[in-house]
């Protein structure tokens, strides 16, 4: 009434629902609006809706999670979001996953956390903030005690490691980093690994879809030899070839003993680094997960991962792939197990939030909504 505003009819629905579950005595609620839903008719939020969204939830004491994914709040509705994040004091979780959200927005929300200290969790993924408000997250990074996981995956970012690096040398709090589609290459995973040397709190780093080969991996194999932090590595996406995956296999084999999970999905790898692989999840008890689709298989390679799944070494749930015999001769058929399957979307039914299809979230738990 205040602005003459159409009343958007899916915020609506969605606030009537969330009045009825406090009415039942729910607390620490999670607030659904995401714009990508098929189950429900969606009228997508703009940033002239989500003012509406602030001045109601800015002293909401039940509130703790906002999802508003795949909508239309641009940089006014990032402007509100960062008040939003100045003024409740409850709200823990926030995805604005592609929300055309740009450099200017980027910046307001990265300022309005210097001085939050209740976000944990924040989705950037998909807004274009380019290089500009990516190095305002990377400056906020080292002044912000709370925030533990945070998506800029597919932000327009290039070789944004040498900030996000810095950040990573001060940053004591921060769990879970994404950081896919930055362009990054040798140069830029040296960078992380050596801050990755001085940061004793990452637990989950996601570098897929970038351009790391495997140089690179020298620099990760030697820095998982010092690292007893690092539990989750997503190289999904990369080219690191059999000379990567043999890097890697080595220091899980005979030094490494914290990591669980490691994606290296369609990395062009051929049998000979995914044997090596599958050989050093024989000595390494901790390496629990691996997901290796994707890459060229041969005889070998079916052999291997069958006999680790068939063993009880690989459990069926915590790896890709799934053997089957055709006269006589092993193959792998994919199955969909994965660190983050069900990260961007959601299956209408069925097991949206299987453990199999998110472990990368299961092994790396910081708490509700996180």
């Amino acid at each position: 009434m205040e602005k003459s505003q159409k009343i958007n009819p899916f915020i609506l629905h969605i606030l009537q629902e969330v009045d009825e579950e406090i009415k039942n005595g729910l607390e620490r609620i999670t607030l659904n609006i995401a714009g990508n839903s098929r189950l429900t008719p969606v009228e997508r939020v703009t940033g002239e809706d989500f003012w509406i969204l602030y001045r109601i939830l800015k002293k909401n004491p039940y509130i703790t999670g906002l999802d508003v994914r795949y909508n239309l709040l641009s940089d006014v509705g990032a402007y509100y979001a960062a008040r939003l994040l100045q003024k409740q004091p409850y709200l823990i979780y926030l995805n604005l996953m592609f929300n055309d959200i740009g450099p200017e927005g980027g910046e307001l929300i990265a300022k309005a956390l210097h001085k939050n200290k209740i976000l944990k969790h924040l989705k950037m993924t998909g807004n274009k903030i380019e290089n500009k408000g990516g190095m305002c997250f990377a400056a906020m990074l080292q002044i912000n005690s709370s925030l533990e996981k945070l998506d800029l995956g597919d932000c327009d970012l290039e070789e944004s490691t040498v900030h996000l690096g810095h950040m990573l040398k001060e940053n004591h709090c921060l769990v879970e980093l994404h950081m896919c589609k930055h362009q990054i290459k040798t140069d830029g995973i040296r960078q992380l690994c050596d801050a990755l040397y001085l940061n004793r709190s990452l637990r989950y780093l996601d570098v897929s879809c970038n351009k790391i080969t495997h140089d690179g991996m020298v620099y990760l194999a030697d820095v998982l030899k010092s690292n007893t932090t690092l539990e989750v590595i997503d190289l999904s996406f990369n080219r690191i070839e059999n000379a990567g995956a043999n890097y890697l296999s080595e220091t899980l084999a005979s030094h490494n003993r914290s990591l669980k999970a490691l994606s290296v999905v369609s990395n062009n790898i051929e049998g000979e680094g995914l044997v090596a692989l599958s050989q050093s999840m024989k000595t390494n008890p901790t390496f629990s997960n691996i997901y290796i689709w994707g890459n060229k298989f041969d005889e070998a390679t079916c052999v291997a991962y069958s006999d680790l799944i068939q063993t009880g070494r690989l459990k069926p749930d915590n790896t890709d792939v799934e053997p089957f015999v055709v006269d006589g001769r092993v193959y792998l058929a994919e199955v969909s197990n994965g660190l983050k399957k069900h990260y961007y979307w959601t299956p209408t039914y069925g097991g949206a939030c299987s453990d199999s299809s998110n472990a990368g979230f299961t092994l790396v738990p910081v708490g509700q909504n996180l």
